[in-house]
C-alpha cells in the first residue's frame, strides 16, 4: 500500500517546502553544499597531485573520487568486481540491449536531493516507478491466504486494508510525533528536529519495529499487524523489517523515502559509470579534459584490495590482488564494512577498538531478485470477462512476495521482476539456480493468475541475484537491530578525525552502511561528501566560509550521544 500520513500533514504540506533527507540524525543540507558556487573546498597547492586511495567503485566511492579529483588530488580507485556496486544494471543474453534488469537499487525517492544533484549532473532522466498502488501502476493485486483482491487505488481494496493504513498513520502520530517531525524536516528547523529526535532515540533505541506496533493502541489487532507486515506501506510488505530497530523505520517514513519512487531511465549503473568518465568543467591542478577514467592506466580501476595496514610516518599501505603494494597518506574505504573482517587482511591498528566493535555488530539484510524478459507488456491486455488488466503488480504471501511489471510502451519487449524478496524469504531461494527459481515463481503466480500463460511470453533466460551470496557484499544493506544506535553513531562520525588518536587517522569510512539511511543511495552520497571533507582537512585544506561543510558545523548538529555506562 502507499504510505499514509495524517491528513493534516498532507494538507499542510501543500504550502510547505518539499520533504528531503535532511536528518533526523544529522540535519545537514548536503544538497545546498553541492549547489553552492564556492564549491566543496580546496587544499594547499603544495598538495596538488597527491594520491588518495578509494576502496570500492560503487556510488559512494565514485562520488568521493570525483570530488577529490576536482580539488586537485589524484584518487586511485580499487574495485574488486565492477564499477557501480549495488547500482548494478544487467542485460539478457540474446535480447535487445534496451532490455535491462536492476539487480540492486531500482527506485529512488525525490527526497534524495544530493543524489539528484549527480543524476542531473550527468544528464540522466528518471520516471515514476510502478510500486503497489502508485499512480504509475495501472493496477495492483494483493493475494493473501488464498484470497485475491484487484485494485487500482486503495479504495478498491476491502475495508480492512484501509483500516490497516489508518492504524499505521495513527501509530506514527502517537508514537513518533510524525506531524511535527515531518514539518520540521520540511522547514529544515534544526532545533525542533533535534529536540524531537533526541527524545525518540533515548526512548526507542531498544525497541524493535514489531514491538513499536504492538505498543500502539492502533495495532492491538494481530490481524492488522499481520496484514501490515505482508502488504505494508510504500514499497510493499515490511514484516522482514519487524526485528530491526524502529529508529531505522522512522528515518524512512519521516523523509518519505518509502514513497513517490522514480527509476533511472536506462538503468541506475549509468550514474557511477558516467561520473567515472565525466570531464568536469571546473578542475584544480588537472588539465581540462581530465576524468577519473583518464587518471587510471588503461581506464580501469585497480583490482581488489587484499590487505590494509599502517606503516611508518602515519601512512596506510594497500596491497591489491595483483600483489602491488602502494602507500598513501589517506584512504577512503567505501565497500561493505564486513569486508574488513573477512576478505581483507587488516591490522588492528586501523581503527580504535570501539570502531572495530561497531563494524563487527553491523547487521545486514539478505535480498534476492529474479527477472525475465518478455515479448511485450501483455499484462495491459484486458480480460474480456472482468474488464480488468490480466495481470498486475502483485503483493502476496506466496514465495514470490513482490512481482513488478516494467515496460517502455505497449509495442516493445518488456521485463518482469518475478520475485523480490528479503531476509528469510530470500534465503529460501538461495540453493536454487535461476531456472529452478523461475519454475517455482511461475507456479506461484499461476495460482494467482490461472488464466494467464506467462511462460509463453518469455523470450530469454532469467537473471537473478542473492546479495547475501555475493562475495564482495555478503548482504543487501545494513539494518540496525535494537541497541545498535551507538555503533552506527561511531561509524557515521568517523570522518571527524580530529577526535581520534593521532595514530588512528587517515583512513576514512564511507558508503551507505556507514550512513543513517542504509539501502538508500542518498546515504552513499552523504557519507562520500563527509569523507571528502575529512580528506580535505587531512591535507590541510578548508571550505569557503560561505559554504561550510559537514565537519565545519558538526558541533551544532552532531548526532545524539547516548551514555555508554
Amino acid at each position: 500500500m502507499t504510505s499514509t500520513v495524517p491528513n493534516a500533514v498532507e494538507t499542510a504540506a501543500e504550502q510547505q517546502p518539499p520533504i528531503t533527507m535532511f536528518g533526523p540524525d544529522f540535519p545537514y543540507a548536503y544538497d545546498d553544499f553541492l549547489a553552492h558556487p564556492a564549491g566543496l573546498g580546496q587544499i594547499p597547492a603544495t598538495e596538488h597531485g597527491s594520491e588518495v586511495a578509494v576502496v570500492g567503485g560503487g556510488l559512494s566511492g565514485i562520488v568521493t573520487a570525483y570530488e577529490l579529483m576536482k580539488m586537485g588530488l589524484r584518487p586511485v580507485v580499487y574495485e574488486a568486481d565492477r564499477i557501480g556496486g549495488r547500482l548494478r544494471t544487467v542485460g539478457f543474453d540474446g535480447c535487445d540491449a534496451s532490455l535491462t534488469a536492476e539487480m540492486g537499487a531500482m527506485r529512488f525517492p525525490p527526497s534524495s536531493t544530493a543524489l539528484k544533484h549527480y543524476i542531473d549532473l550527468v544528464g540522466l532522466k528518471t520516471r515514476p516507478f510502478p510500486n503497489p498502488l502508485a499512480e504509475a501502476t495501472p493496477s495492483t493485486v494483493v493475494d493473501l491466504k488464498g484470497e485475491t483482491h484487484y485494485a487500482e487505488t486503495l479504495e478498491d481494496l476491502p475495508q480492512v486494508y484501509r483500516d490497516v493504513a489508518d492504524a499505521w498513520a495513527r501509530c506514527l502520530q502517537e508514537g513518533a510525533d510524525f506531524s511535527r517531525m515531518n514539518r520540521a524536516i520540511r522547514e529544515r528547523d534544526v532545533p525542533r528536529i533535534r529536540e524531537i529526535w533526541s527524545k525518540l532515540v533515548e526512548k526507542l533505541d531498544n525497541q524493535t519495529f514489531y514491538g513499536f506496533l504492538c505498543d500502539s493502541e492502533a495495532f492491538k489487532s494481530f490481524r492488522h499487524r499481520e496484514i501490515f507486515g505482508q502488504v505494508g506501506f510504500g514499497t510493499g510488505g515490511w514484516d522482514t523489517d519487524f526485528p530491526n530497530s524502529v529508529l531505522e523505520i522512522l528515518r524512512v517514513v519521516y523523509t518519505e523515502a518509502d514513497d513517490h519512487h522514480r527509476g533511472i531511465v536506462g538503468g541506475s549503473q549509468q550514474l557511477p559509470l558516467r561520473l567515472w568518465e565525466r570531464e568536469p568543467d571546473k578542475l584544480v591542478h588537472w588539465p581540462y579534459g581530465t576524468s577519473l577514467k583518464s587518471l587510471h592506466p588503461g581506464g580501469a580501476p585497480r583490482p581488489a584490495v587484499t590487505r590494509l595496514h599502517r606503516t611508518a610516518g602515519d601512512r596506510i599501505t594497500v596491497t591489491d590482488a595483483h600483489g602491488e603494494i602502494r602507500t598513501y597518506r589517506a584512504v577512503v574505504f567505501t565497500a561493505q564494512s564486513w569486508m574488513l573482517l573477512s576478505k581483507i587482511d587488516c591490522d588492528d591498528e586501523l581503527f580504535p577498538i570501539d570502531h572495530w566493535t561497531a563494524i563487527e555488530r553491523t547487521h545486514y539484510m539478505e535480498s534476492s531478485k529474479l527477472f525475465v524478459p518478455v515479448d511485450r507488456p501483455f499484462w495491459l491486455d484486458r480480460d474480456a470477462r472482468t474488464g480488468r488488466d490480466v495481470m498486475s503488480m502483485t503483493l502476496t504471501d506466496r514465495m514470490t512476495r513482490g512481482t513488478y511489471l516494467l515496460d517502455d510502451g505497449p509495442d516493445r519487449p518488456a521485463v518482469i521482476c518475478l520475485s523480490y524478496t528479503w531476509c528469510d524469504d530470500s534465503l529460501k531461494w538461495l540453493p536454487l539456480s535461476a531456472n529452478e527459481r523461475m519454475e517455482v515463481m511461475l507456479k506461484s503466480l499461476g495460482e494467482i493468475y490461472p488464466d494467464v500463460d506467462i511462460r509463453k511470453h518469455i523470450i530469454g533466460s532469467p537473471v537473478t541475484v542473492s546479495w547475501e551470496n555475493e562475495p564482495y557484499f555478503m548482504g543487501a544493506f545494513k539494518a540496525n537491530l535494537p541497541g545498535h544506535y551507538r555503533y552506527q553513531r561511531r561509524l557515521f562520525t568517523h570522518f571527524m578525525q580530529d577526535r581520534l588518536p593521532a595514530d588512528k587517522r587517515g583512513l576514512f569510512l564511507a558508503g551507505d552502511d556507514i550512513s543513517w539511511t542504509a539501502g538508500w543511495a542518498e546515504g552513499a552520497v552523504q557519507t562520500a561528501l563527509n569523507a571528502v571533507w575529512g580528506v580535505m582537512r587531512h591535507f590541510g585544506g578548508a571550505t569557503d566560509p560561505a559554504n561550510p561543510g559537514p565537519g565545519d558545523v558538526y558541533d551544532e548538529i552532531a548526532p545524539v550521544e547516548l551514555p555508554e555506562d
